[in-house]
């Protein structure tokens, strides 16, 4: 049985679809992976407070995953209105990781 500590040692976006047996298109994981796994973050860090049962965190991570790929697959883009008003406004609103110098004013990566 799956254990949250096992949970938290994950790495890589594919060892979280394997540890929740979750099959998974790798194509779409190698073209929207930092995107998804910002996403996944940003939604179980919502949640995860409020679960203190460790079956009930476990399916809350598990569903959590399911919809981010959920939405991934079925073509969801969340950075597409970042991307036009990058373009519109001539600004570079990119995430963090992607910025300069720690601020968030990037955009190489296209969010």
């Amino acid at each position: 049985m799956a254990t949250v500590e096992e949970f938290y040692k994950l790495t890589d976006t594919e060892d979280y679809f394997k540890f929740f047996n979750i099959e998974f298109d790798q194509a779409l994981i190698n073209v929207k992976r930092f995107h998804m796994m910002k996403e996944y973050g940003t939604l179980i860090r919502k949640g995860i407070g409020n679960i203190t049962e460790e079956s009930k965190l476990l399916d809350f991570l598990k569903f959590s995953l399911l919809r981010v790929y959920g939405d991934y697959k079925n073509g969801h883009a969340p950075s597409a209105a970042d991307v036009w008003n990058m373009y519109e406004t001539g600004k570079l609103n990119g995430c963090s990781s992607c910025g300069t110098s720690g601020t968030s004013q990037g955009g190489s990566c296209g969010c």
